[in-house]
């Protein structure tokens, strides 16, 4: 840790550092840790999946079940605080993720109740503003969801607040582009 960067150097990061990163916040923030991290190069976090996660109410009665998008959002939030932690960044300025699209995800277990979700994302290369990621995640060391070929496209959106969309297809890619107070944008 240092005075112009409070997270601690590559070492754990709890949920309330998380939230410096990330915009989202409960019952949305998937990241409940980051156990491992190397600027620009991977991440690792974990997510404690509990009964009491507000989508297992109706996802699915008597057989609770966590929906395959969140692993996938949760993947997106993980890939999302390593961008975090490699670019210097304006604390005044958060940065929002959204995610648009989703290609040739695979999963291969249900998550349920008492699992503990280990999510890993690797960045492979930046190119102009753009990231190229790989993400898995596994629980007890098995694979859950693999995005072997998920793309990130992350870019700065709006005016008064620079916002950062993700789009999953093919590869992860983020896409950075800075905006200013009174930039005028076109989507």
């Amino acid at each position: 840790m240092n005075e112009t960067n409070p997270m601690p150097e590559r070492g754990p990061i709890d949920v309330r550092q998380i939230a410096q990163l990330l915009p989202h916040r409960y019952p949305f923030l998937l990241i409940d840790r980051v156990v491992s991290w190397d600027p620009g190069k991977h991440l690792t976090a974990i997510k404690n999946v509990t009964f009491n996660e507000p989508f297992f109410q109706g996802h699915f009665p008597g057989h609770p079940v966590m929906p395959g998008v969140l692993v996938i959002e949760a993947l997106a939030q993980a890939s999302g605080a390593l961008v975090q932690l490699s670019v210097a960044k304006d604390p005044n300025q958060p940065a929002l993720f959204y995610l648009v699209k989703i290609d040739k995800a695979r999963f291969s277990r249900t998550v349920v109740p008492g699992d503990q979700l280990v999510l890993e994302v690797e960045q492979k290369r930046m190119l102009r503003r753009m990231g190229l990621f790989w993400g898995q995640a596994k629980v007890d060391g098995e694979v859950v969801d693999a995005l072997p070929n998920a793309m990130f496209r992350v870019r700065l959106d709006m005016p008064h607040r620079p916002e950062i969309v993700a789009v999953i297809s093919g590869k992860m890619r983020m896409n950075f582009i800075k905006i200013l107070p009174g930039d005028k944008v076109t989507v």
